[in-house]
């Protein structure tokens, strides 16, 4: 049974935070698959990890694109992963499900701090994932670095 790490992003924006988490799933042995909300943030994401440094390169793929099945981190807007991921990791506010969290290794909900929507959306998933039993812990970057600042 997994758990469900919340990111609650104030200093970093998405496209710094995401790299160090998805090398950290990388170094695990993890597939991931990333979850947004429309095609045109994940072509957006896509470019972002190429223009990454080469010695911390990501290997990865849309959804849309050949061989997804074979990407070791896929970047999707839908619920089906074709790469069999371990973790999936949620922005803008995509949904997940409470039989996820417990199915994968790990779910990482990612949501900026600085839009009240996000953080509102943010909230109502932790309500529906913890009163449906799910393990959840939400990490703070507020104080320049990440820490742990609640647990269910």
């Amino acid at each position: 049974m997994g758990a469900a790490y919340f990111y609650h992003l104030t200093r970093r924006p998405l496209e710094a935070t995401l790299p160090m988490l998805l090398g950290k799933a990388q170094q695990a042995g993890w597939r991931v698959a990333v979850r947004g909300t429309t095609p045109a943030r994940m072509e957006w994401l896509d470019e972002k990890l190429w223009l990454g440094p080469e010695e911390g390169f990501l290997p990865h793929g849309l959804a849309t694109a050949p061989h997804a099945a074979r990407q070791p981190i896929l970047l999707t807007t839908g619920t089906e992963s074709p790469n069999d991921p371990h973790c999936i990791m949620t922005i803008d506010g995509a949904g997940v499900a409470a039989d996820e969290v417990q199915r994968l290794d790990r779910v990482c909900v990612l949501f900026d701090g600085n839009d009240e929507a996000a953080l509102q959306t943010a909230r109502g998933q932790w309500k529906a994932l913890t009163d449906a039993g799910c393990s959840a812990q939400y990490w703070s970057e507020e104080s320049g670095r990440w820490e742990k600042k609640a647990e269910k």
